[in-house]
């Protein structure tokens, strides 16, 4: 499959989504896809800025959840046209999907989202390359409907993202075999690393998160084999108005991206055994 002008698949190099969870300001977004830009340059991965113009699914009512559809989209828009990168972003029942359409590159549905006909279909329709995010109660088998219900648009640009199970209250916890198993819906597997680590409602008002297992997860997802890897990333964690307890730190990323590109060479030149059983 073809993506943002690169090949995606179990036979290509490893692509990264990555970028803080929000919009907060237009300078946050321009350093951070500048660097990340610059670091994934360096490194010659294929690269997709992904940030949110609003968040539905937050833990509290009083969360922030961006600046909003036409202030989010403008910062966005500076954004790929300055520092010339591809965009992702959510998008919600209640999104103007054109709008939105006309400025990123990728569309992502929320997991809890997956089950949505209509919303699957009405995204898949814009005919822009779709991440369908798994929901957290669903098992990986069952994604092949969810990829069935967006490729009948006609849309074949599909892919399938990984981001935990719910387990227990509070809790995730990643099924590596979840990644062999969405394999057979034949779209290119994602995983989301930091979502992974996310606690979710594990402060009362507001998710929780373990970022110290973002390596941890990513690692293994990347030796079990992927087409991409999603990861947030924020300057300053502590401080990110969204997602930070499970943000990686962007001083932290070209560290961690060494190690998953090394693991990602060494699995697909040997091929994966289990796909000839």
């Amino acid at each position: 499959m073809k993506l943002c002008g690169f090949e995606v698949g179990l036979e290509q190099p490893l692509f990264l989504i990555a970028g803080p969870c929000v919009v907060e300001s237009e300078q946050l977004a321009m350093d951070t896809a500048g660097e990340l830009k610059a670091l994934t340059g360096r490194l010659g991965i294929p690269f997709i800025y992904k940030s949110s113009f609003d968040k539905a699914n937050r833990s509290s009512g009083q969360s922030y959840r961006g600046p909003g559809l036409e202030a989010g989209l403008k910062i966005l828009e500076k954004v790929k046209r300055e520092i010339g990168v591809s965009l992702l972003t959510d998008v919600h029942e209640d999104t103007p999907l054109s709008e939105v359409s006309a400025v990123v590159d990728v569309l992502q549905t929320p997991a809890f989202l997956c089950r949505q006909t209509n919303f699957i279909k009405a995204v898949a329709s814009q005919g822009l390359p779709v991440n369908l995010k798994k929901g957290q109660f669903l098992a990986p088998w069952d994604m092949k409907h969810v990829v069935e219900k967006a490729r009948s648009t006609g849309n074949t640009q599909i892919m399938v993202c990984e981001r935990g199970a719910s387990f227990g209250y509070n809790n995730l916890v990643s099924d590596m075999r979840s990644l062999a198993v969405m394999r057979e819906s034949s779209a290119p597997v994602v995983y989301d690393a930091t979502h992974s680590v996310q606690l979710p409602g594990g402060q009362g008002n507001a998710s929780g998160g373990q970022r110290e297992f973002v390596p941890v997860l990513a690692r293994a997802a990347v030796a079990a084999g992927v087409s991409g890897l999603f990861m947030e990333t924020h300057p300053n964690p502590e401080k990110a108005l969204s997602d930070g307890p499970n943000s990686w730190p962007l001083d932290k990323m070209e560290a961690l991206l060494e190690t998953l590109m090394e693991l990602d060479q060494a699995v697909k030149r040997r091929g994966f055994i289990e796909t000839t059983l």
